[in-house]
C-alpha cells in the first residue's frame, strides 16, 4: 500500500520549504549542514503508507543529497550492531568536495513553554510533553553522533577506507514552532525565528473559534503546508473528533480557516 504520489510531492515540498531550527552559529557545540542548491527538487521515489514521519523525512533528504553535484552518499541508514544486538544507527555519512561529513537528520514539533526551565533551548517540548528540544539535543551530543567513534563502527568506517577523526559531523536538524495562542512571541537568539509555524491551545479555550472551519491531517502531513481543497469541519464535528484524542492524551495539529480565508496551523494540547 503506497501514499498517494500527490500527498507525497506535498509532503516533501512542506519537508524543503521548513526552515533548519538554526543557523550559522553552533547549539550545544552541534554544527548544522548547509545545504548550496536551493533550486526546487521533486520527490519521485514511491513509499509505504506505514513508512513514519521521521524516516520519510531521512528519505527526503537522502533525495535532496542527490541532486548535489558536489555530494557523493556513502552510506545511509546503517545500524550498528554487537552480537545481534543493535546499539544504534548512522543516519547517513556522505561526502562533500571529498570531505566526509556524518550527518544526523531530525525533524520535529516544538511548542514554547516558558514555565519548563530557564533558557531559550530548554522552553521548546514535544505536543505531548513527553519529548524535549533538551533531551534530543543531548541525545544526539551523548549518543547518536559519538556513535561514530565507536569499536563497533571502525570496521565499517574501515570497509569504506575510513577513519573517524578525519569526519566531520553536523545535523540536518529541521522543525516546526508553536506558540501559546494571543501570548507574545518570544525572543529568538539561538533558534531561527522562521521554524514559527503557528500556535497552540487548550481544549478549554476552543470556543474562541465557533465560527471557523477545521481540519485535522494524520501525522505524515503535519509536514505539509495547508491545503485548502481538503473536506473542512464545522466547529461542532470538529469539537467531536478533538474531544476523542484529547481523551485520549493526544494533542493533534489542526488546520483552521477563519471566516475571511486566513489559514493558520495549530495544535490543540491536552495539558495545560
Amino acid at each position: 500500500m503506497h501514499t498517494k504520489t500527490k500527498d507525497i510531492q506535498k509532503q516533501y515540498q512542506g519537508y524543503i520549504n521548513t526552515s533548519p531550527l538554526w543557523m550559522k552559529d553552533s547549539v550545544f557545540g552541534i554544527e548544522q549542514f548547509e545545504f548550496r542548491i536551493k533550486e526546487e527538487t521533486v520527490f519521485n521515489e514511491e513509499l509505504s503508507s506505514n513508512l513514519r514521519l521521521g524516516k520519510r523525512v531521512e528519505r527526503f533528504v537522502s533525495n535532496e543529497l542527490k541532486q548535489d553535484d558536489t555530494i557523493e552518499i556513502v552510506l545511509e541508514n546503517k545500524q550498528i550492531q554487537v552480537e545481534k544486538r543493535t546499539i544504534g544507527e548512522l543516519d547517513c555519512i556522505l561526502k562533500q568536495d571529498d570531505t566526509p561529513i556524518h550527518l544526523e537528520v531530525i525533524y520535529k514539533f516544538y511548542l514554547f513553554d516558558e514555565r519548563v526551565g530557564t533558557t531559550e533551548i530548554e522552553h521548546w517540548i514535544g505536543p505531548n510533553r513527553n519529548d524535549t528540544l533538551v533531551k534530543k539535543l543531548t541525545k544526539l551530543k551523548e549518543k547518536q553522533l559519538p556513535l561514530l567513534y565507536s569499536e563497533h563502527t571502525k570496521p565499517i568506517l574501515e570497509e569504506l577506507k575510513l577513519n573517524a577523526k578525519d569526519i566531520k559531523q553536523c545535523v540536518y536538524f529541521k522543525a516546526q514552532l508553536f506558540v501559546p495562542y494571543t501570548s507574545e512571541i518570544p525572543e529568538f537568539k539561538l533558534l531561527n525565528r522562521q521554524c514559527l509555524a503557528g500556535f497552540y491551545i487548550h481544549l478549554s479555550e476552543i470556543d474562541k473559534f465557533t465560527d471557523c472551519k477545521f481540519y485535522i491531517p494524520s501525522k505524515l502531513n503535519w509536514l505539509m503546508a495547508i491545503q485548502t481543497q481538503v473536506t473542512w469541519l464545522n466547529f461542532d464535528s470538529f469539537c467531536g473528533q478533538i474531544n476523542t484524542l484529547i481523551h485520549e492524551k493526544k494533542a493533534p495539529l489542526c488546520w483552521l480557516k477563519r471566516p475571511n480565508g486566513t489559514l493558520e496551523k495549530f495544535f490543540v494540547v491536552w495539558w495545560s
